[in-house]
């Protein structure tokens, strides 16, 4: 039987601190992308396994759609 992705377990953290190194920057960057995703609801994945903007946020980050720098959450497009 195939295990079922839910909640916060897709991606995992450990696969997320790859794509930033550290877990504050984590912490910052989907916050605010995940504030963006819902005063704008511009997602930039298709399908999004997340129903929340949080998760959502999440797993752009973890597919190479945003990448959180040391100065800002960038958009890639």
């Amino acid at each position: 039987m195939e295990k079922v992705h839910d909640g916060m377990r897709y991606p995992s953290i450990d696969q997320l601190i790859s794509k930033t190194h550290s877990k504050y920057k984590l912490v910052v960057g989907t916050a605010k992308r995940a504030r963006k995703i819902t005063k704008e609801g511009n997602v930039l994945i298709t399908n999004p396994r997340s129903k929340k903007s949080i998760g959502i946020a999440l797993e752009e980050i973890y597919q190479n759609k945003v990448i959180i720098t040391d100065a800002e959450v960038e958009k890639l497009e």
